[in-house]
């Protein structure tokens, strides 16, 4: 039976008191950062960097960085943090009813929408997680088991165990979840089936900007592409990611001179600015497809996201009539 934390106060009333936080087995293995915003629902990330860099939060009595990972036993020490900071921080997080497509007691999936970031951070206050945890206060854990550009529509997992999360990024690791993507391209794509390999280099600028770029020196990336649809200025392709790399798609599809359709990154900007004109507003990508074994039981589960209406309709418009 997994064992929970435990807390401690310095003080019972009054001003905020010193938390000494004791980690439970089921919640071992997080980093400290993800381990304190997942216990200080509301608190900006940005306070819990802070009071870790400070040296106001202690792990057994030592300093330690953001990275570190908790383990059963590991006593916390947690500084005062003010009721009205922390009310403040929870009201600035929107309760979004997003579509559930699958929920048990292990695992929560659900269809994001695209604009809608996954996490907190990079000039974005609050995404899926953050809603989520104001929404459930009583859910004693939550993480997100993959991510979504913000751009990207389609299906995202959750786990609200943390043996089901050990278990999943375990099957990712070892490519046993089959991840199908539907991308809208450039261009009438020649070949029913298309295997990319490019290894991918990722660089972040001085404004925090994320590029990848094929690279020799990079990450290992494998893509496979079927063709889904053809018109005669643009298709509609499945992609089978082999790995998971940052924006691998994306550039993947860009290098073999197919760009996804309303990319601001990688794509055509020229084209994108006609693409708008005719609709399409934001990247045609969604994450449509994954299969696994269940974390715990083991059963096979499939969880699908029909196409969004936005991008359903630019198809039928312009890649299906042409």
């Amino acid at each position: 039976m997994a064992v929970e934390g435990k807390e401690e106060f310095e003080a019972a009333s009054g001003p905020p008191a010193v938390r000494y936080i004791e980690v439970g087995e089921e919640e071992a293995g997080q980093r400290l950062d993800n381990y304190l915003l997942a216990r200080l629902k509301g608190v900006p990330k940005s306070r819990i960097y802070k009071v870790i860099r400070g040296g106001e939060v202690r792990v057994n009595s030592k300093r330690i960085e953001a990275a570190y990972r908790v383990v059963a036993g590991d006593r916390i020490r947690v500084p005062p943090i003010r009721v009205a900071e922390r009310e403040e921080a929870a009201s600035a997080a929107p309760h979004r009813k997003l579509p559930v497509l699958f929920e048990d007691e292990a695992i929560l999936a659900l269809d994001k929408p695209a604009g809608l970031a996954v996490h907190g951070g990079s000039g974005v206050a609050h995404g899926v997680i953050e809603s989520l945890r104001a929404m459930r206060p009583e859910a004693k854990f939550l993480e997100l088991v993959h991510r979504l550009d913000r751009e990207t529509s389609g299906v995202l997992l959750l786990a609200k165990k943390r043996s089901a999360l050990v278990a999943l990024h375990e099957m990712l690791r070892g490519h046993d979840v089959d991840k199908r993507y539907l991308a809208g391209v450039a261009g009438r794509f020649r070949n029913e089936r298309q295997r990319v390999r490019l290894a991918l280099a990722k660089r972040v600028n001085d404004s925090g900007d994320k590029r990848v770029s094929v690279s020799e020196d990079g990450q290992e990336a494998e893509t496979i592409f079927r063709l889904v649809e053809r018109g005669a200025e643009y298709s509609l392709l499945e992609a089978e990611l082999l790995t998971g790399r940052t924006h691998q798609i994306r550039v993947h599809l860009a290098a073999i001179k197919h760009p996804i359709l309303g990319d601001d990154k990688y794509g055509d900007f020229e084209r994108n600015r006609q693409l708008r004109k005719l609709g399409l507003k934001r990247m045609f990508l969604h994450a449509a497809k994954l299969s696994f074994a269940h974390p715990l039981t083991g059963a096979a589960l499939t969880l699908e996201a029909p196409l969004p209406a936005d991008l359903a309709s630019f198809r039928d418009r312009c890649i299906r009539t042409s």
